[in-house]
């Protein structure tokens, strides 16, 4: 959620960065509820500042003589018009924030211009993506990826997008995730198991609200919404608390499952592993002072690049411009891998800066040394990282000539053996 001082004193400039996102929103309409808000609250002021002028006033006379009896009556007419206003007031304060919330985050000035994924910057590239692989397929051709990953099966017992993952293939998942969190760890991260539902107070405060209600998965007698990311109880783990400035940069990561029902589109690019309904993913989330964010979304992006190149895998990071994107974010940049087998760029991780707008949503603030006074933190998270994306990305690019798949030397340890066999 924006200061809603910023928008009331520079509605241009507020205006022109939301275009930036090539975004619609009816600021004029904010601004009319603004004041007629602002309005009803001066005349309810007054009204109670009248209520407490005839206390006094009626203090000061003899009970039961008629000035008293009419300050009595004076009072009640008072008292009446104040709770009738007072309706109104809460009305237009609802309204008003539900206005506040529809307003996405501004971009941050260092992002691009542009409309559309082709107008995002290469910021940069790492690995050799050209390099011939000569037994590189699309990983669902691999033979015997079906007997790892059974679609089919998941299909009949939920539905497209929730796979099985059998054997070596529920190994490999398992491998990965323990490799995140444990090299994550290294970097200062502490894990958090967290819940994989969330009430509807914590989607609105991180923008899930109102923004994405049909891309979550719902439990309709509960109103609780299934995690898309970790992302959304790991910000609310500070809700409504003030930490103390010293406490800051505070960084955490967690692994949850993720459900997302926008994943139900067609066509080659969500086949196999692409894009699922459910999917295992480690975040990474920092709450950080405001005079450092930009400098620790840098570290995070680094820390989840550092995932990447240990795993010995081509990767491109983007500068996002400002129609790609989100709602809530001021700055985001992401990490695609290269998939050797498609012969395309895969998103496995999205760092991006929200500068104060969660925090406010949420009220996480931190107290300041030298005011003593409550401020918003800043919020930054990021993928570290995504597996089946991943996943899919090792398969293809580690395929060799008789159908197995080499594990990356730092996976190992955790996988257990050397291959990835399809038998």
């Amino acid at each position: 959620m924006l200061d809603p001082k910023l928008i009331r004193e520079t509605p241009e400039a507020v205006r022109a960065a939301i275009a930036k996102k090539h975004l619609t929103v009816d600021l004029d309409g904010v601004l009319a509820i603004d004041v007629a808000w602002r309005a009803a609250l001066q005349e309810v002021e007054a009204l109670r500042s009248k209520q407490k002028a005839a206390n006094t006033a009626m203090a000061a006379l003899p009970k039961g003589s008629p000035e008293f009896i009419a300050k009595v009556g004076e009072m009640k007419a008072v008292s009446a018009q104040a709770k009738e206003r007072e309706v109104v007031l809460k009305e237009l304060e609802e309204k008003f924030r539900q206005a506040m919330l529809s307003i996405p985050n501004l971009p941050h000035a260092s992002v691009p211009e542009g409309r559309t994924p082709e107008d995002n910057v290469i910021f940069a590239l790492h690995g050799a993506h050209e390099a011939p692989r000569p037994h590189a397929l699309p990983h669902w051709e691999i033979a015997g990826f079906e007997k790892l990953f059974d679609f089919a099966r998941g299909a009949k017992v939920t539905g497209a997008g929730f796979p099985f993952y059998v054997g070596e293939g529920a190994r490999i998942v398992r491998a990965l995730l323990h490799f995140f969190l444990e090299e994550n760890a290294k970097a200062g991260y502490v894990e958090v198991a967290p819940p994989i539902f969330v009430n509807a107070a914590s989607a609105t405060a991180t923008g899930q609200l109102p923004d994405k209600e049909g891309q979550m998965y719902e439990t309709t007698p509960d109103q609780l919404y299934a995690v898309p990311t970790a992302e959304v109880p790991l910000t609310n783990f500070f809700r409504d608390e003030i930490v103390e400035e010293s406490a800051l940069p505070i960084y955490r990561c967690a692994y949850t499952p993720c459900f997302r029902r926008e994943a139900g589109s067609y066509g080659k690019d969500v086949r196999g592993l692409n894009r699922l309904h459910q999917f295992d993913k480690v975040e990474l989330l920092k709450w950080v002072h405001p005079a450092t964010s930009y400098a620790e979304l840098d570290k995070l992006r680094a820390d989840a690049e550092r995932l990447l190149q240990k795993l010995d895998l081509p990767y491109r990071v983007l500068l996002m411009c400002g129609g790609d994107l989100g709602f809530a974010q001021a700055k985001k940049y992401d990490l695609e891998v290269w998939s050797a087998g498609q012969k395309r760029w895969l998103e496995v991780s999205s760092c991006s800066n929200f500068e104060s707008f969660q925090a406010r949503r949420a009220q996480i603030r931190f107290r300041g040394k030298e005011s003593g006074k409550p401020e918003l933190v800043h919020t930054i998270n990021g993928s570290g990282l995504a597996v089946p994306r991943v996943l899919a990305a090792l398969l293809e690019n580690n395929l060799e000539a008789d159908g197995r798949v080499k594990i990356p030397a730092v996976l190992v340890p955790y996988f257990g053996q050397e291959y990835l066999t399809f038998q």
